[in-house]
């Protein structure tokens, strides 16, 4: 470690710059993976280097110093003199700091606005933004290829890579789900005529499947799997496909730099609870450099220092969030608050959610939204669990907008209960809902096992009618459920549940997918009661400005 360390004092490490730097894994053991460097500063005549491991979740990115980093395959900044421009500048990240690449893009290569003639440069100008099809993705029946063709990585990067305003036709296509409609493949639909006396809401609509539920089968019995659709957005299974950039809290990728790029937050004290920030948050400048910063656990307000919180809290006579509670059962409680009337609290929640989300960018302009405020109450108060945000008016049927669980209740079935309220809100309101995407990483594995659970607890307490197999269409499962239709079919095709078997699709419920459902039920010991919810939606389109 110590010739490491020489090494590095001898050799100038630059931003840019890759090597290989130590590591504990989950398991406790060393491990070695490659990293970039972001900054370097020194302190108390000590260099430190702040390192992203490459394919590595951000929140893993730390300070670090030069007796952990592995000098012998140090890999320098390349300068892109070939990389493919748009009006003068890079369509992609460059490994070295912008201005670097700017620098060395003005001495080196043409003007891109005037081509020889007969040449063509590689630009994505003119390229048709396309839907990612789902066969480019990883399924849970198909294996991970390792390298993707150059066909595919080209269609995969013209979305990201634009950074043009999208139309809002092609947005709209962005945005679909997986579907089950006539129009994908209209010989291989199967019509069912509607049943009387069965209302149905105005977003379920669309041609339907009539699906038969066959239990403790062998799933590999059915000869035919669903086809993919062809405009699935769904990322779960590991490949990114190209991003929505249509949702109101979406991170826009464009404006993002190393600043954003690195942790400005040491630690954040909330009441009992010391918090170690995974992302960027933009509090003000000068509290960045402090050890600690301290929050009010009831009004979120930050403060320097413990004095100054010690004095605030003589002062701050909140003891709960403000806004209504309505929600309470045992000691969870559930507060809803306007981001208009509580604009100061909205902002304060926004900038420590920020701490933990980096997909989800912060808006000061919090009037458009509804905050719903988790909390655990004790003889002090009522303390913050978790949130989710949610849009006074989505016109695309989104019911969440930002989801936080803090980390100290992380892995306690708080994540669950936080989207199983949002659905009852939905089921009150008399709508279906989504998410906005993109999601998370922890977040999407929270949706995916809330949908599995729900959609399976149904499918299993369906009873045979006349003798034969219980029947039940998407249109009814999104119905009872309030998960988006889209959400629904996208589920069972994650399960592998659905297949095409005789001109019919069944959906194949095997012993290990049954058994496994019991198992995870049983663990969940936390569920919403709609009978302690007092809640009534409001018609935000009537109310101007709100």
């Amino acid at each position: 470690m110590t010739k490491m360390a020489d090494n590095a004092s001898s050799v100038e490490i630059v931003e840019g710059c890759r090597l290989p730097v130590l590591r504990k894994n989950q398991e406790h053991e060393d491990e070695w993976p490659l990293a970039e460097i972001l900054s370097v500063k020194e302190v108390s005549g000590r260099k430190l280097f702040y390192v992203h491991y490459i394919d590595f979740n951000k929140r893993l990115d730390e300070w670090v110093t030069a007796d952990r980093l592995d000098m012998k395959k140090l890999q320098f900044p390349k300068k892109e003199a070939k990389t493919p421009t748009k009006n003068g500048l890079p369509t992609s990240r460059p490994s070295s700091p912008e201005r670097e690449v700017r620098k060395s893009l003005d001495l080196n290569l043409p003007p891109a606005t005037a081509p020889s003639r007969g040449k063509t440069l590689p630009t994505l100008q003119k390229r048709k933004v396309e839907p990612v099809p789902l066969a480019t993705q990883v399924s849970p029946a198909t294996p991970v290829p390792s390298l993707p063709s150059s066909a595919e990585a080209t269609q995969a990067s013209v979305f990201p890579a634009v950074r043009e305003p999208t139309p809002f036709k092609a947005r709209e296509e962005h945005e679909q789900l997986t579907t089950l409609t006539t129009q994908q493949n209209g010989t291989a639909r199967r019509l069912i005529p509607a049943q009387p006396g069965r209302k149905r809401k105005a977003n379920c609509g669309g041609t339907d499947e009539m699906i038969k539920v066959l239990q403790y089968n062998n799933p590999q019995s059915a000869s035919v799997f669903l086809p993919p659709p062809e405009d699935s957005q769904d990322s779960s299974d590991g490949i990114p496909s190209a991003p929505r950039m249509t949702g109101s809290l979406v991170s826009d990728r464009s404006h993002d730099d190393i600043v954003t790029r690195m942790k400005n937050i040491e630690c954040i004290e909330l009441g009992r609870h010391r918090l170690k920030p995974w992302y960027f948050s933009p509090y003000p400048q000068e509290l960045t450099a402090l050890p600690i910063l301290y929050l009010c656990e009831f009004c979120l307000k930050y403060l320097k220092s413990l004095k100054c919180l010690q004095r605030h809290l003589t002062k701050c006579n909140l003891r709960h969030p403000p806004g209504n509670e309505i929600y309470r059962k045992g000691t969870i409680s559930f507060f809803e608050i306007d981001g208009r009337k509580n604009k100061n609290y909205s902002q304060n929640l926004c900038l420590l959610a920020k701490c933990f989300l980096d997909h989800k960018t912060l808006y000061y302009d919090t009037d458009p939204f509804l905050f719903y405020v988790m909390t655990e109450y004790d003889s002090k108060g009522f303390h913050i669990v978790g949130y989710f945000s949610k849009e006074k008016e989505s016109t695309e049927d989104y019911n969440v907008a930002c989801i936080l669980t803090l980390p100290p209740y992380q892995r306690r079935g708080y994540g669950k209960l936080l989207i199983e309220f949002s659905y009852e809100l939905s089921k009150v309101e008399g709508k279906t809902g989504t998410p906005e995407k993109p999601l998370s990483d922890l977040g999407l594995l929270s949706y995916r096992s809330y949908w599995s659970q729900t959609i399976l607890e149904i499918l299993m307490d369906l009873k045979p009618d006349n003798g034969e197999r219980p029947q039940i269409t998407i249109n009814e499962i999104s119905e009872i459920t309030s998960v988006k239709k889209e959400d629904v079919i996208s589920t069972l095709q994650y399960l592998n549940l659905i297949n095409y078997y005789k001109g019919q699709y069944i959906l194949t419920l095997s012993e290990d997918i049954v058994d496994g459902h019991e198992r995870a039920m049983q663990k969940r010991h936390s569920r919403i009661d709609p009978k302690c919810l007092h809640f009534t939606p409001k018609d935000w389109s009537k109310r101007g400005k709100w």
